[in-house]
């Protein structure tokens, strides 16, 4: 159907950018969250280049047409939804990776680029990008930075946000605007890079992305603990992070979690387990070594049933795969909602033990795996979306669990952003004063409200 926004569109972008058959536009209009409304989008633009994103800008600011940035589709907040009679402005493919610095330790790269890809192409150089999502095989590169995405690695390096050096912007009205810069130390201004980061397509579309490198960790040691429950398993983890040793790695499993990889990829781990932690060491065979044995004392002090130190690396990437492989296991059993809360790390074992409070209150499976250095940890809801007392049920347990990492002192998102799942509950974090500075920048940077409208804040609030 022949529109004014399609119209403008054709006229000045290439015939193969704009998408508008209704069965390849539907494929467009969720991410993975459960639980979120998606609208009917007019069409998708898939640019090639930034001058295409611009264009695109500026015919919506022109007419007024919302506008969804959007990359693999993997995020867990319903933040890529699309919206109804909008735009579906997809990054898939500017998926190249423009530059290589070795001497000064930097990558410039598109968007579309896949976080493992990238990984893969900087490794060739013996350089390192440390953030690595559990889905770093089909996640890209501008959705980490729209979410300020962790991962595994978060406890020694860090998340996404640390690692960015600059930025092309793509604002609202299709000016672009690049911000940071390419040295180690710059001051000059306000942090604008930081502000875009984690802005989820509200204030400005990332185009571009000079982002720091490491050198090359050595080849990981890897240890696992398996504990009767979670509360000895919490103490184990406790028991590390105070030892005085920074793991590169420390990853937790519950019961459920254990269950449910060992059921659908037969690891073995054997009834009798009721959480499982992961740790790794990644700074050589001598140190490392020292580092991942000690690390091992830590773990068994706490009533661990079994500890392991791999022998190969293949046995600590099958350990690590096992972590990976949490939610297609979840996912195998029913529908998933997958939360992500973060709290102080002295509060984990109260996180975890009223999740399983709540899982035995509502009657439902919730397996827990997280980030436990930083206290990040995402509970799976797992029900029946044709059973309508089910998706009551495992709607009302997600918000208990936001409000437990809230009245915890936590957050309500530690890596996965808020999107449209949490817009609810994100003004019960900061406050009426912290939204009312977040609306004042929505509109100072996109003044007629066109970029990812309603994502973050409900519409009452900007």
């Amino acid at each position: 159907m022949a529109s004014p926004v399609l119209d403008a569109l054709t006229a000045v972008l290439p015939p193969d950018r704009v998408i508008t058959d209704p069965d390849r536009v539907a494929s467009y209009r969720f991410d993975r969250a459960s639980f979120c409304p998606a609208g009917q989008p007019v069409a998708v633009v898939r640019p090639r280049n930034t001058a295409e994103v611009s264009a695109t800008l500026r015919i919506a600011s022109e007419m007024r047409v919302p506008v969804v940035p959007q990359g693999a589709r993997s995020g867990l907040s319903g933040a890529a939804n699309a919206i109804d009679d909008g735009i579906v402005l997809s990054l898939e493919r500017m998926d190249r990776v423009l530059h290589i610095d070795t001497a000064n330790r930097f990558v410039v790269t598109e968007p579309g680029v896949m976080n493992a890809a990238l990984s893969r192409a900087v490794a060739e150089h013996g350089l390192f990008y440390p953030p690595d999502p559990s889905s770093w095989e089909f996640c890209s590169i501008g959705g980490n930075l729209a979410t300020d995405s962790g991962g595994l690695c978060c406890l020694k390096y860090g998340v996404t946000s640390d690692y960015v050096l600059g930025l092309e912007v793509v604002l609202a009205d299709g000016e672009i605007l690049r911000t940071g810069r390419r040295t180690v130390k710059g001051v000059a201004g306000y942090d604008l890079v930081r502000l875009f980061v984690g802005s989820e397509g509200t204030l400005g579309v990332i185009t571009e992305a000079t982002l720091r490198l490491r050198a090359a960790a050595e080849r990981p040691l890897t240890v696992a603990a398996t504990y009767p429950d979670s509360l000895a398993a919490a103490a184990g983890i406790s028991a590390v992070l105070g030892c005085g040793v920074v793991p590169s790695l420390l990853e937790y499993m519950d019961r459920a979690s254990v269950r449910a990889v060992d059921e659908v990829f037969g690891m073995g781990f054997g009834a009798g387990v009721g959480a499982l932690v992961i740790a790794q060491s990644d700074v050589g065979d001598v140190v490392g070594k020292a580092e991942i044995e000690t690390i091992g004392r830590q773990l068994e002090s706490c009533g661990a049933l079994d500890v392991v130190l791999a022998d190969d690396p293949s046995e600590g990437e099958m350990l690590l795969t096992a972590r990976r492989q949490a939610l297609p296991a979840f996912e195998r059993l029913g529908a998933t909602l997958v939360d992500d809360v973060c709290v102080p790390r002295d509060r984990m074992a109260d996180l975890v033990s009223g999740i399983e409070l709540l899982a035995e209150r509502f009657g439902l499976i919730v397996g827990v795996v997280g980030h436990a250095g930083d206290g990040n940890f995402h509970p799976n809801v797992v029900f029946d979306s044709t059973d309508a007392d089910q998706v009551a049920r495992a709607r009302r347990v997600f918000e208990e669990i936001m409000v437990l990492g809230l009245d915890l002192g936590g957050t309500i998102t530690g890596e996965h952003g808020v999107g449209l799942l949490k817009r609810d509950l994100l003004g019960r974090e900061i406050g009426p004063l912290g939204l009312r500075v977040h609306r004042d920048l929505k509109r100072a940077l996109d003044p007629l409200g066109i970029l990812n409208p309603g994502k973050i804040f409900t519409p009452d609030d900007g």
